[in-house]
């Protein structure tokens, strides 16, 4: 066959498919994402990631792991220290990280505080980890009273601003979030800094579409970087583009939601004719997994499949579908937090071998080392590329 041109690369956000061997390090024992909402809710009905091998990966009650899969799959495991969205991103861009994020379980000390609130020249509410919908409705009145912005985290290594924009407007928002990010430097470097504005009146508040991410730069170069400069582009869906700080992206579109991201992928597919489609689906993650929604996850998962088809008749000779996550989020596990999981990998394209089974790979960054193999980038050495093996005689 022709070589692959174009790699269309999809992360279901938090979609993991079972505890890693060191789960036990983060508490994570006997997470597993999607065995375990499948088992609460009877079973999944998911038939075109069925198609893809989805079931051939784990057991997954309600998917047949008997069909002939249409494409490649297999399963990864985390080499990075973390289970964050960022560090999970940058591994699958080839990027590993040795020491995690710093995270804030009792809010963030008084030296962050005290530079933060002289910088933009009020005090604050909140300081403390919380669900940014719940938050707003516990403080938001007294925000609106006192002009005080609204400061939490999460079990993420994240430092949150919410505002509602008529008190604070946005810019004025994007510009605390900035000077937030030059204190949060050295021991106290947060993955992200994220601005949270919403709008409406107390019992009634809603989070607009305004957020916006201020990231850590990748302190190397990454995949996405390496296509870049071979003048390919990288198309980002979603908050990629602020994972990577902007680093190495051509082109990035924000989105309001899942079908959001993936009709954004479908247009980028249609404009594009070599290169990376790069897109996050962050609802699976930050509406159902954190706050505990077994039935949500299960129809937004059963909503991404039936998008499937249109993707897959999007996609042109060349083309090849990665669908994977970037940690795990088991929304029948204790807590709040993001859970230590291996990660699905599903591969399809018309060239990649039927019912290929890829294993269990070593690291995330074996995708970003099939991407560079993929456009014949010689000096990238993270990661093992699967490029060969896919290819159907």
């Amino acid at each position: 066959m022709k070589k692959f041109k174009r790699v269309i690369l999809i992360v279901m956000d938090s979609v993991g498919i079972g505890e890693l061997p060191d789960a036990e390090y983060y508490g994570d024992q006997g997470a597993a994402t999607l065995q375990n909402i499948a088992a609460e809710i009877g079973g999944l009905e998911l038939p075109n990631l069925e198609k893809l091998g989805l079931g051939k990966i784990e057991p997954i009650k309600g998917l047949d792991s008997e069909l002939e899969a249409e494409g490649a799959y297999g399963k990864a495991a985390e080499k990075s220290k973390g289970k964050d969205t960022t560090t999970g991103h940058w591994e699958i861009a080839g990027l590993i990280s040795e020491k995690p994020f710093p995270t804030y379980p009792d809010g963030f000390p008084a030296e962050v505080m005290d530079q933060f609130q002289k910088a933009i020249g009020r005090e604050s509410l909140g300081n403390r980890p919380a669900s940014g919908t719940v938050i707003i409705e516990e403080l938001g009145q007294k925000h609106m009273e006192t002009g005080k912005p609204i400061v939490y985290t999460s079990a993420d290594s994240v430092f949150q601003i919410a505002a509602h924009e008529d008190v604070i407007p946005v810019k004025e928002l994007y510009d605390y979030c900035q000077k937030a990010r030059k204190i949060l430097r050295g021991e106290h470097a947060a993955a992200r800094v994220i601005a949270r504005p919403f709008e409406g009146k107390p019992g009634s508040f809603e989070r607009t579409e305004r957020r916006k991410d201020f990231s850590l730069t990748p302190p190397e170069p990454t995949v996405l970087n390496y296509l870049k400069d071979e003048g390919l582009e990288v198309n980002a869906v979603g908050k990629i583009t602020y994972i990577f700080n902007h680093s190495g992206i051509s082109n990035s579109i924000t989105t309001s939601n899942n079908m959001d991201g993936i009709d954004k992928t479908i247009e980028y597919i249609g404009q594009t004719e070599k290169g990376l489609i790069f897109t996050n689906l962050v609802d699976f993650d930050q509406n159902y997994g954190h706050r505990r929604n077994v039935e949500g996850y299960a129809e937004a998962l059963k909503n991404f499949d039936q998008r499937i088809p249109e993707i897959k008749a999007a996609m042109k000779e060349g083309d090849l579908l990665i669908i994977t996550a970037d940690h795990g989020c088991d929304p029948t596990h204790q807590g709040t937090d993001h859970t230590r999981e291996y990660i699905p990998l599903l591969v399809y394209g018309k060239g990649v071998k039927h019912d290929l089974n890829l294993g269990i790979r070593d690291s995330f960054s074996d995708i970003a080392a099939t991407i560079a193999d993929i456009f014949e980038i010689d000096n990238f050495k993270t990661g093992e590329s699967f490029k060969t093996d896919l290819i159907r005689d």
